[in-house]
């Protein structure tokens, strides 16, 4: 990190604040009401932190601070064009540091987590092998369709999991090149993985590693050379920057060996024909060869920002004042015993704010539907863009199919989809306070309106 952002980082962390007391960092969206189909209005409870978290004011300030500086970045001479170019290119250098990035790596922005795991997977070497947990979101279980994948089967405890990931490994072809892809934070439970561990593991058996860190980052510190990864992935939009960019940040040698992921203006260094009618193309080895086309500078930025903003609010502070959050959640519901909250790794598991379960009785979406119409919270039901994970968890066949966060019965049949309430820096204790009351009250007391599926989801009769 550069001096300012460690003395940021000691000033944020330097005093020890009770996260009973702590304030949430200053969302967008926060004063927003909705109607009730109950009658009056209610503040917006927005508890599906894990799909898209709020914008932070602060990215939102810094974004209309430079959109009247908007231009196109590496094509011009002009004043704005190189402002915007500068921008851009230190929110390169703002995001190697946010990650504690080697000297040597890249950093290439794409559209979001599943972009950048595309873009690996696009880059890989010939006759890669790829080792994947079955417990991945699909933005990291699907995109290695043109290599040999092992997928592996859920581990119940992390040193499982490491174990598990050794014996794959040590039956693998040691002369080819492999790679191992696995989660920081599980998108379903919120358990964090060994990431360190799991990566000393592919390493000692000649494979790399990636790191799907998108519901890490907005939560924890990550560090690159800390964890010792090859690559890390993560969007925007689930670091409180939601405009649509992401990141692929490590090694830089598959990247600069591969064609490019698109082919295109920015990606090319310079292009001419041929005598045979053709054209010779010689491309960037930076990080430009895989961000072809004009990029999305806004998305840019507003990620440089979230990295700023969170580093400067100090990760500790952050840790602290979530986990009072995640414990008033969970205490709150154990209160319940219709609710029963998912989990690999059991309760005394390490975890982010993001818990998923079902309640007796209940079809999934029924419950969030009844949370969002009668109580104005806002959370996710369905399997998650992770169905083998959620169907394993839930006890049925992993290898079902099933459409991703769409409900599959009619309100009060038995569903293989779950509950999901995903919270993070922006929450304010009363949104976790209300849904815990409101979990205890439909519980107790039924739904107070009727619901119909409509289109697939589960509505509220009109």
């Amino acid at each position: 990190m550069s001096a300012s952002l460690n003395a940021a980082v000691a000033t944020a962390t330097a005093t020890v604040v009770d996260p009973a007391c702590a304030e949430p960092l200053a969302v967008l969206g926060r004063d927003v009401t909705v109607p009730l189909v109950t009658g009056g209005e209610v503040t917006y409870a927005a508890l599906d932190y894990a799909a898209s978290a709020p914008a932070l004011q602060r990215v939102w300030d810094d974004v209309a601070a430079y959109a009247p500086y908007y231009g196109s970045v590496h094509r011009g001479a002009g004043y704005l064009s190189q402002l915007s170019t500068d921008l851009f290119e230190q929110s390169r250098v703002t995001v190697a540091e946010f990650l504690d990035c080697r000297p040597t790596d890249q950093v290439v922005f794409t559209r979001s987590t599943t972009d950048s795991l595309n873009l690996l997977a696009a880059v890989l070497p010939a006759d890669c092998q790829v080792f994947v947990f079955e417990t991945e979101h699909h933005a990291s279980l699907l995109p290695w369709v043109e290599a040999h994948v092992t997928y592996l089967n859920a581990p119940r405890t992390p040193a499982e999991a490491v174990a598990t990931l050794e014996r794959a490994l040590a039956h693998r072809d040691p002369h080819g090149p492999a790679l191992v892809c696995v989660t920081g934070a599980s998108n379903v439970t919120g358990e964090l993985w060994p990431v360190k561990e799991l990566a000393a593991a592919a390493h000692a058996h000649g494979a790399r590693i990636v790191l799907d860190a998108a519901q890490l980052a907005p939560h924890h510190p990550v560090s690159v050379q800390e964890l010792d990864v090859d690559w890390v992935a993560f969007s925007g939009h689930k670091l409180y920057a939601p405009f649509g960019s992401g990141v692929l940040a490590g090694r830089a040698d598959w990247l600069q060996q591969a064609q490019p992921y698109l082919a295109g203006g920015g990606a090319s260094r310079k292009v001419a024909r041929r005598e045979d009618g053709g054209v010779d193309v010689e491309w960037h080895t930076t990080a430009a060869r895989h961000e072809a086309g004009s990029p999305n500078v806004i998305g840019v930025y507003s990620i440089a920002s979230a990295c700023k903003a969170l580093t400067e609010a100090g990760f500790d502070h952050l840790v602290a004042r979530e986990r009072h959050l995640i414990a008033k959640v969970r205490e709150g519901l154990a209160e319940v015993p219709a609710v029963r909250i998912l989990s690999l790794f059991g309760d005394d598991a390490p975890r982010v704010g993001v818990i998923s379960f079902v309640v007796d009785g209940w079809n999934s979406s029924h419950f969030a539907a009844a949370l969002s119409a009668e109580y104005g919270i806002g959370v996710r039901d369905g399997l998650f863009c992770a169905h083998p994970l959620v169907r394993t968890l839930l006890g049925s066949e992993p290898q079902a199919q099933g459409e991703c966060g769409a409900p599959e019965a009619a309100p009060g049949e038995r569903s293989l989809n779950a509950i999901r309430v995903s919270f993070g820096a922006g929450t304010p204790d009363e949104h976790v306070e209300r849904f815990v009351r409101a979990v205890k009250e439909l519980v107790a007391d039924g739904a107070k309106w009727q619901y119909r599926t409509e289109e697939g989801r589960c509505v509220p009769a009109v």
